[in-house]
Formats: C-alpha cells, structure tokens, sequence
C-alpha cells in the first residue's frame, strides 16, 4: 500500500520524466479528453442537477461555471506538460549539437582518406566543438526554459520568427570567425607556413570580404529588436491582443498566434534560409575568408525583413462593438432591452488570437454600466455557440439600473472596446 502511494506521489500529474504513462504530457491529454466528453454531454442537456434544469437562465449559468472549472484545470494541465515539455527539449537539443560535431568529425575523417589530414580540417573540427561547447553553457544556464531554445522564445512563450532568424545568422557568422581564427592557431606546414597565411586569414576578415555579411547580420539583429519594440508598444496602447501559450511549437515560425499560416513569416524565414545556404556553401569552398554574399542577394534579405517588419506594423486590432441589439428567441415578443433579458453584442476581435480555448474564452467580460458579466459559455457538441470573434451574448443583470448604461467588451488579453450605449427599460 505504501508502495502504491509513493508511486502515485512520483507519477502524479505533474510527473516530468516523460517515459511513463502517468507524466505531465499523459495527464494532459487525459484532462482533454474528459473535458470534450463533459461539454458534449452537458451540450446534449445531461447531468444538469434537477435545481437548475427547469430554469434556462440558472441551467446556462450552471453549465458555464461547471465548464469554467473543467477548463481551469485542463489549463493547468496544459501549463504542466508545457513546463516538463521545456525541461525536456534542452537535453534533446544538445544531443542533437553534439550530433552534428560528431558528424563533421565524421565527414572530415572520410574525406581525409587520400589527400591526408590538413590543417583546415583541424580548425574545422576544433571550430565546432568551441562552438557546441559555448552553447552548451548557455543551454545549461536556461535549461529550465528549453536550453538553445530560450534565447528564440518571446514573452508570448513562443518561438520568435525574428530572433530565430537573428540567431541563425549569429550563428552563422560566429562559425566563420572561430573558423579563421582557429586556422591561424594551428601551425601549418609546407606551402602554408609563414605569415603570408596569417595574413591572407586577416585579410578575409576585411570589409572587402565581409561587407554584405555583415550587413545581413545588423539588419536581421536590427529586426529583432524593432520587432519585440513594436510589439510591447503596440500591447500597452491596446492596438495588439496577446495571449500566452503554453509552450512553444516549431509552427510559430511560419504561423501567426491562431495557428493560421503566416506570409510575413514564412517569406522571411524561407528567404532566410535560401540565403544561409548560400553563404554556407561559399564558406564550404572558401574557407580562408568570409564569405561574399553577392549585394544582390543580401539585398533580397533586408527587403524580406522590411516586408516582415511591416507586417508586424500592420496585425493585430483592438476589439470593437458595432451594435447592441435584444436577443429575442423563437415565439418571444419583441421589445426594449429590460433586466433579466440577454443582449447580443455584435462586433469584431472578440477572441485574440491563440484565445480559442475554454479557459481564455471563460476570461471574457463585458461592462454594462458600473457592472461586470462574465460572458457565459454555451457547448454544443465539438465547441462554443458563445462567446464568438464577432457576437458575445450575456443576460443583463438586475443591479443594472434603468436608464441610459454603455456597454464594452474586455477579451481575455485584457483589451477594452469602445462604448456603446443602450437604454434599459424597466
């Protein structure tokens, strides 16, 4: 008995070891599961306590503060497998970087066969165990954060397109450095020795050589930057909707915060990769310099990082109402809006991006007067009728007083909408 206890204590749901079926990742899944099952059975008008199911109003409310909590759980579920999913990926990452020194050790014992070992190969080689090893450090102080991972994930939690682009040409340029650099250290021989060759290395590092990579490099670190401005700017004066993941996800480089495919996104990591392959196949068959990327080419990067800036400039809204109106069900009478009866607010930018889930959508509120209605979620099998991007509908309270009141939307991210005023009626 003690042993099944203490099992149950390791394996719990906060579990991170990955390997078991009780982990954090299990227990999200499981929590997802009975989460659909519940709001499809409560969508089908079950398990309704008979207290409420003969009032529409008292059963809604019921049924959106039960799912409410199914969702706060599922969400802490989510943040669980998140966390374990992060303390996960950076032992997986470095085995990955020193994969691939293990290759190039590989590829330059292969290639060696023949012409023989040379000091090229040396500094290739010494060149990317410098590099494995520096980022090995820096993964281990952010190992807690996803190691490599942590220097490309936004405040958002996700992977950023523009510091992931940045970081590969870093990346890039710090391999050509350590190159040159090591190629000076290791004494040569034959034709190679002297200073002739530590001078043509130094040369290589000249502007003459290096120009256009350099350029590359300050426009994309430049984007960066601006963009992570942009962004905080445009949250704080409620022209953006941010909402936090739970973990970062590869598609965030070519996708927006939706899970939509992105064009900004994915023109400037396609270009960019275009672009690294070939200034890695330059350095492959020079690599006594720095390589030449042509202005042409260098010149597509920054168009493609203009247009993702610009892009940036242009997502994102804050939510609006257009109209109030009385939301009058089949066989109803029309009239005024009075208290006790549901408004439908129409507008748009109601769910963020990345919103969609219950918790987030649970979040919601809307401002009638001095009070505040939590939007009420209403199931149907597979989803929500309610709350929407475009309509939310809430019952208009007693506390509200009649009269002339005005009405604003507060989405999950915390953005306001106008006002919009309507007359309550006694």
């Amino acid at each position: 008995m003690a042993l099944q206890e203490a099992g149950q204590g390791v394996h719990g749901g906060g579990c991170i070891c990955g390997d078991c079926p009780h982990g954090a990742r299990e227990g999200h899944r499981r929590a997802v599961a009975e989460f659909g099952a519940r709001r499809d059975e409560l969508a089908s008008g079950l398990g309704l306590p008979l207290q409420v199911a003969y009032s529409e109003g008292g059963s809604r409310r019921w049924i959106s503060d039960e799912l409410t909590e199914s969702a706060r759980a599922v969400a802490e579920r989510s943040r669980a497998a998140g966390e374990a999913w992060l303390i996960r990926v950076w032992r997986r990452t470095l085995l990955v970087l020193w994969g691939w020194v293990a290759l190039v050790l590989v590829a330059q014992a292969v290639t060696a066969v023949g012409p023989g070992w040379t000091a090229s190969r040396t500094a290739g080689l010494a060149t990317a165990a410098a590099l494995a090893a520096l980022l090995t450090g820096a993964a281990r102080l952010h190992r807690e954060h996803g190691g490599l991972l942590a220097p490309v994930v936004g405040e958002d939690n996700r992977l950023s397109t523009s510091r992931a682009v940045a970081a590969a040409w870093v990346l890039f340029a710090a391999h050509a450095v350590l190159f040159l650099a090591f190629r000076m250290a290791v004494p040569a021989s034959g034709a190679d020795r002297g200073d002739g060759l530590r001078q043509g290395l130094a040369d290589g590092l000249g502007l003459a050589h290096g120009a256009s990579l350099v350029t590359v490099v300050a426009v994309t670190c430049l984007i960066a930057v601006v963009v992570r401005r942009v962004v905080t700017v445009r949250i704080l004066s409620q022209r953006l909707q941010k909402v936090q993941a739970d973990r970062p996800h590869p598609a965030d480089l070519l996708c927006d915060d939706a899970g939509r495919g992105s064009f900004t996104d994915a023109q400037y990591v396609l270009v960019s990769i275009s672009a690294l392959t070939y200034a890695a196949v330059l350095l492959v068959r020079g690599p006594g310099e720095l390589p030449r990327l042509p202005w042409g080419l260098a010149a597509l990067v920054v168009v493609s990082a203009a247009v993702y800036l610009a892009g940036k400039y242009a997502e994102g809204g804050r939510p609006v109402v257009l109209s109030v109106v009385r939301a009058r069900e089949p066989g109803d009478l029309d009239g005024p809006i009075r208290t006790g009866d549901d408004i439908e607010i129409r507008g748009a930018g109601f769910v963020p991006p990345g919103a969609g889930s219950p918790d987030r959508l649970a979040r919601m509120t809307v401002r009638i007067g001095p009070v505040h209605v939590h939007v009420p979620l209403v199931p149907v099998p597979g989803g929500f009728t309610n709350p929407t991007d475009t309509s939310v509908t809430v019952p208009v309270p007693v506390e509200v007083e009649p009269g002339r009141v005005d009405v604003q939307v507060v989405t999950a991210a915390g953005s306001e909408s106008n006002r919009v005023t309507i007359e309550v009626t006694d």
